[in-house]
């Protein structure tokens, strides 16, 4: 008995979170940072953090003006 074949379903897309894409990346770049060579200086890595994630935001923010 042969089998019906299945209805087409369209296939979902979904959008890129650049946000949480971006942050990802920089937590585990500073992750990788600590875990090789010498501890880097927090002095200089929180400014660091705080420019990426203000970075991320803002691409996070023209994408989806963008999109609309």
């Amino acid at each position: 008995m042969p089998r019906e074949p299945r209805p087409e379903r369209p296939r979902r897309v979904h959008r890129t979170d650049w946000m949480s894409l971006l942050c990802g990346l920089l937590f585990i770049g500073m992750g990788i940072r600590y875990l090789t060579g010498p501890d880097p200086d927090a002095v200089v890595m929180a400014p660091i953090l705080v420019g990426g994630l203000g970075f991320a935001a803002f691409v996070a923010i023209l994408a989806k003006v963008i999109r609309r």
